[in-house]
């Protein structure tokens, strides 16, 4: 009896598996391009990291503020504080990571990351919190898309108005709006670096008053803010031409802070304790030896 023949176009299992992974591979790819181009023109409307905040109950907080308008000094400290290679390199830091990778083997409680700017902005944008090297992974694909495809500029805008500046609380504007009691147009280098302070741990430091490390490494961060601008490391931000403040301008005046009810904490009692308000001075408390680097939220 004959034996009947396999028709010609039925294939094996293994190599429809195959199609089936590259045909989702291509599917994953086109729509994260399409994602990423929209998000150039487009606001992102909600994070996963605010979803997780909702559906844990608490109030999500964002006001968005053009890049434009936000004051140069958050720019400044942002740099000084998460990424001060921004303008030079190309999404990622490989300095930045072989430090991380030397600290994190020598062991310690807190494991140290060395993601950039772009790294933090495509994980706020796209993924969610957390580690693992699925998520890296895919961090690092929407990080090379965003670089060539958004811009510095926009980069940099999206990151202060998507990155955690307190419980529930995203940007830099809703930020200053909460521990400063103005908006992020017009801030002394004082605030701006204590917000960049608590950008690697949102979650457990507080601008307002702060104390210990936090309050050491703010005012390492405005110290720092003044490198920024002399050597010109925010320049990829603003358009060719833009002035650049002198390192040694006057402190800008900033709106007085509104003075909270009695009855109701100040913004960020619930990461310290204190036993009265404490307005943020004007200009850095001097040091003698600056604090050690911070944790950043990178892995």
């Amino acid at each position: 009896m004959p034996r009947r023949r396999r028709p010609a176009n039925r294939r094996s299992l293994p190599v429809r598996i195959l199609v089936w992974i590259l045909q989702a591979l291509f599917v994953f790819v086109l729509l994260s391009f399409l994602w990423v181009a929209l998000y150039r023109f487009v606001n992102p409307p909600i994070t996963f990291t605010m979803i997780g905040d909702t559906l844990q109950g608490r109030t999500v907080t964002r006001d968005w503020m053009p890049i434009a308008r936000i004051d140069r000094d958050m720019v400044r400290a942002a740099v000084a504080a998460e990424d001060s290679k921004f303008c030079s390199h190309w999404g990622f830091d490989q300095d930045a990571i072989a430090a991380a990778m030397r600290r994190n083997a020598r062991g310690g409680s807190v494991i140290r990351g060395g993601s950039t700017i772009s790294q933090q902005t495509a994980k706020n944008a796209f993924l969610w919190q957390g580690g693992g090297f699925f998520r890296k992974g895919v961090e690092a694909w929407f990080t090379l898309l965003i670089e060539n495809l958004w811009g510095k500029r926009r980069i940099m805008e999206v990151y202060l108005n998507l990155a955690e500046t307190g419980i529930g609380t995203y940007g830099a504007n809703a930020g200053s709006q909460r521990y400063f009691g103005h908006d992020a147009s017009n801030m002394s280098r004082i605030e701006a670096a204590r917000i960049a302070a608590v950008l690697p741990l949102p979650k457990k430091r507080g601008a307002v008053a702060p104390k210990g490390f936090t309050r050491r490494y703010g005012n390492s961060v405005a110290a720092r803010i003044g490198i920024v601008a002399r050597d010109g490391l925010d320049g990829c931000v603003y358009p060719a031409g833009a002035p650049r403040e002198a390192p040694e301008a006057a402190p800008k005046a900033v709106k007085p802070r509104a003075r909270a009810a009695p009855s109701r904490p100040l913004p960020g009692e619930e990461y310290e304790q204190r036993t009265s308000p404490v307005t943020a001075p004007v200009g850095p408390v001097p040091e003698s030896t600056p604090p050690a680097e911070p944790a950043t939220n990178g892995l």
